[in-house]
């Protein structure tokens, strides 16, 4: 079966034919995600680590996943509490709440539910150039999203990049939607000005 595609229910079901053949299929397809969401908390040095210990606490606890949530936010929320878990137990924070202010510039192109209202346009390349041109600007970004709050980037990989909803992710980080709007906001406003200074001076 395919996993990405299929409905918690019937993952649930395959699970209880071949738990290991499924689980298999579930690391395989949710882990890369499940790396840059650890990343956003814990960092790069941890994040490899932190999500080992999340598939065997979710491979531990697959007989206690009852299908309310889809299997990539059971996940999500699963590496993202092994993660705060470290934090905890080491004497560092993690504050996923933003702080108080109003939305920034670009707010008009995201719709209430946190998604984009009017999408960037489409990159075209037509020359080896212009290929050149996009990698660089890839690069740029994996840069500027390094650089982003832990919290902001937290919520732009889960929506943006993971393609969770608004209320998941809200119930994954115990944040009202509003607040997850404010981050989301923020971080992709950080990055639409990253963009527009690349596209003007052809520099990161």
């Amino acid at each position: 079966m395919n996993v990405a595609n299929a409905k918690p229910k019937e993952i649930i079901k395959a699970l209880r034919r071949d738990k290991d053949a499924v689980f298999s299929q579930l690391v395989a397809v949710y882990h890369a995600g499940m790396v840059a969401a650890a990343r956003s908390i814990v960092g790069a040095d941890e994040c490899e680590e932190a999500v080992q210990d999340a598939w065997i606490a979710a491979y531990r606890g697959i007989d206690d996943f009852e299908g309310r949530s889809s299997v990539r936010t059971w996940l999500t929320r699963i590496v993202i509490n092994q993660c705060l878990g470290r934090l905890r137990k080491s004497g560092r924070e993690f504050n996923v709440a933003p702080p108080p202010g109003e939305f920034q510039a670009y707010a008009e192109r995201f719709g209430a539910d946190g998604a984009w209202s009017d999408p960037p346009r489409e990159w075209e390349c037509h020359s080896p150039e212009d290929l050149l041109q996009e990698q660089n600007l890839l690069d740029c970004l994996d840069k500027h999203m390094d650089l982003l709050p832990a919290n902001q980037r937290l919520a732009l990989e889960m929506r943006d990049l993971q393609g969770l909803d608004l209320s998941a992710i809200s119930n994954i980080l115990e944040l009202t939607a509003s607040n997850v709007r404010v981050l989301l906001h923020r971080a992709r406003t950080r990055m639409f000005n990253m963009v527009d200074h690349y596209q003007e001076t052809g520099e990161c």
